[in-house]
């Protein structure tokens, strides 16, 4: 696990709240009495609704939260684009294609690399024994995912063409269903299905993402409303840090509290919490350059309309 300090952490957050406050960058846009927070059944931000710690955050700004659950990071980041929600958080892919669809979407903040929660799996008897022997079989894969760009370089990197297989296009839980069938040989997937997968049926794994990509999670906003709220935007900084530091020091307490808010059984969630990596930060170079691949990956592939500058998008705080 990847642990900041405190001091970095807020000396990053001021960075942020300076930046978005100079001259000429702030709109008339205002959080006014309320922010809205877009949350997906799993993540840091389950238990930071679930914690109240935003709230009383916000509470001395005369600021209130509402929460909006989405099924997954590209429905939130079409409201976000639409002006239905303010703040969100999704893993790589996401950010790319709403950035491609709108000018208005912002990155605030990411967690480390958690390379291990993501990875290809095959059947527990399947006779694949590496990504090489995947060459003419066919792939399950939620499009446009984080696993998406996984599965494209694990590729490369045994010497395979993306042309080299056969992808289908499948939501988790439908890939799940044609992975026990038996109708597609092999699944990308994102914890906590990852997981899940590992312990009900006995997936094996191919390849994690270690040594391939970085999976990263991101929070993310729009622009205008960042812009023009900095105070908010840091003072959730500071709660998703609050929230990060419990978790490293307790995980077994995030589980219990994850477990019957989001109906994932214990023992996945802990499997799934324990490959997560957390560490809230400003968005560095480094990040940037490694989101710019998987734009160029999928516009590379056709799946974007047009090329896209992440550094565009990412609110610099000055580190």
């Amino acid at each position: 696990m990847t642990a900041l300090t405190r001091r970095t952490l807020l000396a990053g957050t001021a960075g942020l709240a300076a930046a978005l406050a100079a001259p000429g960058l702030r709109p008339a846009f205002a959080a006014d009495t309320e922010v809205r927070v877009g949350f997906q059944k799993y993540g840091t931000l389950v238990l930071l609704k679930g914690r109240g710690i935003l709230e009383k955050k916000l509470a001395p700004l005369g600021i209130s939260v509402k929460w909006a659950e989405f099924p997954a990071g590209p429905q939130m980041l079409e409201a976000l684009n639409a002006g239905a929600i303010d703040i969100g958080q999704t893993g790589e892919a996401p950010p790319i294609f709403a950035q491609a669809a709108s000018d208005n979407l912002a990155y605030l903040a990411n967690e480390p690399p958690a390379p291990k929660g993501e990875a290809i799996l095959v059947p527990q008897d399947s006779p694949i024994q590496s990504v090489k022997d995947l060459k003419d079989k066919t792939v399950g894969l939620n499009k446009g995912s984080n696993v998406h760009f996984l599965l494209v370089k694990a590729l490369e990197k045994n010497g395979l063409a993306y042309s080299d297989i056969t992808v289908k296009f499948l939501p988790p839980a439908d890939a799940r269903a044609a992975f026990e069938k038996g109708a597609i040989d092999a699944w990308a997937i994102w914890d906590p299905f990852q997981a899940a997968a590992e312990i009900a049926i006995k997936a094996r794994t191919l390849t994690t993402a270690e040594g391939i990509v970085p999976n990263y999670q991101f929070y993310l906003g729009s622009r205008k409303f960042a812009e023009a709220n900095p105070k908010v935007i840091g003072q959730l900084i500071e709660a998703i840090r609050e929230t990060d530091d419990w978790i490293q020091k307790d995980p077994a307490a995030a589980v219990a509290e994850l477990a019957p808010s989001t109906g994932i059984p214990a023992p996945v969630l802990a499997v799934a919490v324990g490959r997560q990596s957390f560490g809230v930060a400003p968005l560095t170079d480094k990040v940037i350059a490694d989101q710019q691949a998987v734009a160029d990956t999928f516009f590379a592939l056709g799946l974007l309309p047009k090329k896209i500058i992440v550094a565009d998008a990412v609110l610099r705080s000055g580190l």
